[in-house]
């Protein structure tokens, strides 16, 4: 793949001039912020035609949106290879949701894998549940017994790749085409990747949803997330996102379309950051394992060299300790990261994890076999300081931990 869209921009090209029709901007560069709930009409009738146009770029009332919430969705939608268009929410876990609730109907079995985002299985066990539609968690590695529950007539699958905490890499073409075979529909959380890194639908996924609130806002002040997709898709999430009232505001949309427009180069600085980092953990005594695909000899760097084409700057590590309290002790003896959820923000972060705790099938790499002593885990999102200072305030905050 080129990475050229149809009029042969490239995606750096596309994140700057997305979006940005001359109706909206004006005379100025970014698009004015919006505030209305009320769109006036000069006439009844206009009114009445207003009504039964209903696409983006036409005016009818503020839970449709403005310029300032169609601009991000079209820029979103043109670096997005594959996609008709782009649905915004006002929360990652709302776009989960979206997707969900536009797919899925009582009855219904969704296939989840194993190590999706914690919000994600908790919608299948809670929400989902509720309104009954059954879930099965399965190992997105095990594409044999992955083809087994189809069995049993399942409506859709939802992936993640890497996959949360503990950043697995699975055959997300495979997995979409064996779906596709026994006709369910394949929906991803591509928030680590974006479009820029891994062209889901190109891939064989029906809807990509990410957090803007990550890569795109990338100043960690705004939450939103989106769900993008083709023709058919497309439509129903928009349908279902109009019937469940959701609405972004176009302050939000502002913020997302200007950290759109840096997200390429945010990418690229905390990426590289990123591989330095994980190399130099991997030889520290103190460090059991790395998990970053992004250096080779992880076990998801062959699939990622194969089907992505940029990563980002979260990955996580496993101590060598014994002592489970070892991750919050180095996490409080960092200067430069900060403790906290999300992530792609400009600032980096250190969290501490227990990702078993989140698991139904998978074998973590944090859990010995036999199921006692977890080991120590922490996962760090790599924002646009210096990587000498950040590293050299891991190997302060590591010498502590031998020393304690």
């Amino acid at each position: 793949m080129s990475g050229k869209d149809q009029n042969g921009l490239r995606p750096a090209t596309r994140l700057v001039e997305g979006g940005r029709r001359k109706e909206w901007t004006g005379p100025v560069v970014n698009t004015p912020v919006w505030r209305a709930s009320t769109h006036l009409y000069e006439t009844d009738a206009e009114r009445r035609e207003a009504g039964k146009q209903n696409a983006d770029g036409g005016f009818f009332y503020g839970r449709r949106g403005a310029p300032t919430q169609w601009s991000l969705a079209e820029a979103l939608t043109q670096i997005e290879p594959g996609a008709q268009g782009t649905v915004l929410y006002p929360s990652g876990v709302a776009a989960i949701a979206g997707c969900m609730m536009a797919v899925l109907r009582p009855g219904d079995r969704l296939l989840m894998t194993d190590n999706a985002y914690d919000p994600s299985r908790s919608m299948a066990t809670g929400l989902l549940k509720r309104l009954g539609v059954e879930t099965t968690f399965f190992d997105p590695l095990d594409l044999d017994r992955y083809e087994q529950h189809f069995e049993s007539n399942i409506r859709a699958v939802w992936l993640e790749s890497p996959g949360s905490l503990t950043m697995e890499v699975c055959d997300v073409p495979a997995l979409a085409a064996i779906a596709r075979e026994h006709g369910a529909v394949s929906m991803i959380d591509n928030t680590w990747a974006g479009p820029l890194g891994f062209a889901a639908l190109e891939h064989g996924c029906d809807i990509t949803m990410m957090s803007l609130s990550k890569h795109v806002g990338g100043h960690s002040d705004l939450m939103m997330g989106s769900a993008s997709a083709g023709k058919r898709w497309y439509r129903a999430l928009r349908r279902t996102s109009q019937e469940l009232g959701q609405v972004v505001s176009p302050d939000d949309a502002a913020l997302a379309s200007r950290g759109l427009r840096t997200m390429g180069v945010r990418l690229e600085k905390s990426t590289r950051s990123a591989v330095r980092i994980a190399t130099w953990l991997r030889n520290q005594p103190q460090v059991g394992k790395v998990m970053c695909p992004l250096i080779e000899g992880d076990a998801g760097h062959e699939l990622w060299s194969r089907d992505f084409k940029a990563g980002c700057g979260l990955f996580s590590f496993i101590l060598a300790s014994e002592d489970p309290d070892a991750s919050a002790h180095v996490a409080d003896s960092l200067n430069l990261f900060g403790i906290g959820y999300s992530w792609g923000g400009f600032e980096s972060l250190a969290l501490p994890i227990l990702p078993h705790e989140y698991r139904s099938v998978m074998a973590s790499p944090t859990l010995p076999k036999g199921g006692a002593g977890a080991k120590p885990a922490i996962r760090l999102s790599i924002g646009l300081e210096d990587s000498e200072d950040l590293i050299a305030d891991l190997a302060q905050a590591l010498e502590k931990m031998d020393n304690s």
